[in-house]
């Protein structure tokens, strides 16, 4: 097998606000492997939260590359899934590729090759098993509250049912305008709130029960990370359920978390691919933990994977390719509010322009 590398700069349509940062645009690294003629691809996206800048990014993936040549074929190093001591992003995006080219070589989807929920709940006859699909969250960051009134009436107005609202502004007021004036601009919509840690256990107490009367239907991460007992108490005794996303980053994070919160936010960046994600769904299966499948903003090739298991979690917060301002990538939808797997070989998406290539 060959290993082959990409770096591209993926620019946001507008600079996307939280409570610890502003981002207008990050790179992502794509991995391609090539083996008998065919290929598959896989993407990883900077991260300043993660401590993976471009350099480094390029690095993991190029030794990555170099050690797949030791197998004689994809599907030998897709069951063997080294990931040494590499960054989960790094070992997610070997992952995709494999599975791309696994997929590929066997005529069949992810979905099938994960044999996700969809396969294994759907009739048996030939053809009737249906590609996964999820109405996904679409995100609005910290803007003024009529600025994200209009874009939630546009969004409504696209399809979207679900909207993430991100919170942390340094005055909750704004905050608390901001949900209520999406509230009212978009009144049948699914509320979520994310702010990303920025609350103190004494803040979440006094505004949960504030959003809960603005129709808020979860919250994500309101404490900073580090202190997952903390949020386990406050989970016991919040009016909204809580889903735990910085505190959630591994399989033995979740272990800690499982029945004491209400979901958990999985991003295959931060867990280390499918496989892996599949691991924490079986884990909190039945725990009252449900699972939220989430992503970094990223390419459309960086959203197919986690796209190919959507039809297993309560909530799909998977967006990050609607961000852009160019997805370079296509294959999974999304625009009308419903991100889509396909049922052509692999992750069953195409690129629509090329980058900078070096060989691994």
């Amino acid at each position: 097998m060959k290993a082959t590398l990409r770096t591209v700069r993926l620019a946001l349509a507008e600079p996307l606000r939280i409570s610890r940062s502003t981002m207008t645009a990050r790179d992502a690294v794509w991995f391609t492997v090539e083996h008998e003629g065919l290929t598959g691809h896989g993407e990883a996206v900077t991260s300043v939260y993660y401590g993976l800048n471009t350099a480094e990014l390029e690095r993991q993936l190029y030794e990555a590359g170099l050690d797949l040549g030791r197998f004689g074929a994809p599907e030998s190093a897709l069951r063997e899934r080294p990931a040494g001591d590499r960054p989960p992003a790094v070992t997610a995006a070997v992952e995709a590729a494999l599975l791309d080219l696994c997929g590929k070589r066997s005529g069949l989807p992810v979905h099938r090759l994960l044999d996700a929920k969809s396969a294994r709940t759907a009739p048996s006859t030939p053809g009737t098993l249906s590609a996964p699909s999820a109405r996904t969250a679409r995100t609005i960051g910290i803007v003024p509250a009529e600025r994200a009134a209009a874009q939630a009436r546009s969004l409504t107005d696209s399809g979207f049912t679900v909207v993430k609202v991100k919170a942390g502004a340094p005055d909750p007021e704004d905050d608390l305008d901001r949900v209520r004036a999406i509230a009212s601009a978009a009144p049948r919509a699914r509320l979520l709130l994310d702010p990303n840690g920025a609350w103190t256990s004494t803040e979440a107490m006094q505004l949960l029960p504030r959003y809960a009367e603005l129709g808020v239907e979860a919250v994500e991460q309101p404490l900073a990370p580090g202190d997952p007992e903390a949020l386990a108490r406050l989970a016991e005794h919040s009016p909204l359920p809580l889903i735990a996303d910085e505190d959630a980053v591994t399989y033995e994070d979740v272990r800690r978390l499982a029945g004491r919160v209400h979901g958990v936010n999985v991003k295959l960046a931060k867990c280390g691919g499918p496989y892996e994600a599949l691991r924490i769904a079986e884990l909190i299966e039945g725990s009252g933990t449900e699972l939220m499948l989430g992503c970094l903003t990223a390419s459309t090739l960086g959203l197919a994977p986690a796209v190919h298991l959507a039809d297993r979690a309560r909530w799909a917060d998977l967006d990050g390719h609607l961000l852009l301002a160019d997805d370079p990538w296509t294959g999974i939808g999304g625009a009308d509010g419903v991100v889509r797997a396909s049922e052509l070989p692999g992750l069953g998406v195409r690129e629509r322009r090329v980058g900078r290539e070096d060989a691994a």
